[in-house]
């Protein structure tokens, strides 16, 4: 079977940011590893990345992780990061996700046109934060942009900033994509340009751009660049106590 070298990137980020030597399965399955340095989810949570027919699993603890690879490995991989699913067989206070990791390579960015001109701006400009203030706690923080490293590509109103996105410099070369749109100017193709910018300027350094996203609108977006829906991400919070109780 010819190796999809996109997803074999991908796959490649994750495996460095679980801290620890851990690979996805070819031809499907998964592994699981502890790794309390994890950042496949927060300190001290469970973290499952899947990509492709494949998964790899994070637990901050031994005996998290038997319980875990005893559980997840009878389910199917494509449940693996469903809320539901997890719930039903594990103890877990709290999950975040699923989000959904999309992926470009050079070859396949289509590159947006402007309609506006794309200025850019230094990562915590005070023009930028005014715009991360303006938006709804959630929206701001499901963005990242005041977590970005790179310039921020923006369109303004007037002299507002409508539009924003930059990226995160990840490990494995990753330049992970943020993008915010003020709440009035949504609906608008704004974020499909800044972010077509942003793209733009992580493939002239030799990254791979990266999209986490959960709500479609985001999704959206992102495929009208490219982008590849090569897998999900899904974080957990377990309960030890009853973890320590599972047979």
């Amino acid at each position: 079977m010819a190796v999809d070298p996109l997803l074999k990137q991908a796959q490649g980020v994750w495996e460095t940011l679980a801290a620890v030597p851990v690979s996805f399965p070819q031809g499907g399955g998964l592994n699981v590893v502890t790794s309390p340095s994890s950042q496949l989810a927060p300190p001290s949570w469970a973290g499952i990345v899947v990509l492709g027919d494949s998964a790899i699993v994070t637990a901050p603890t031994d005996r998290a992780a038997q319980v875990l690879h005893r559980v997840l490995a009878r389910m199917p991989t494509s449940s693996l990061t469903s809320p539901e699913a997890v719930h039903a067989v594990l103890p877990a206070n709290e999950v975040l996700g699923p989000a959904v990791l999309g992926y470009v390579s050079r070859d396949g960015f289509r590159l947006v046109p402007a309609d506006r001109s794309v200025e850019r701006l230094a990562p915590g400009h005070q023009d930028l934060m005014t715009l991360v203030r303006s938006a709804p706690p959630g929206d701001a923080g499901e963005s990242g942009m005041d977590e970005i490293t790179s310039a921020a590509f923006v369109v303004r109103k007037g002299a507002d900033v409508a539009a924003a996105a930059g990226f995160q410099a990840w490990p494995a070369a990753t330049a992970h994509l943020c993008v915010l749109t003020a709440p009035g100017e949504r609906g608008r193709g704004l974020a499909r340009q800044v972010a077509s910018a942003a793209v733009a300027q992580a493939l002239a350094e030799g990254l791979l751009p990266q999209w986490r996203a959960r709500p479609m609108a985001s999704r959206k977006v992102a495929r009208a660049l490219g982008f590849r829906e090569l897998g999900s991400q899904l974080s957990l919070r377990l309960n030890q106590a009853e973890l320590h109780l599972e047979g």
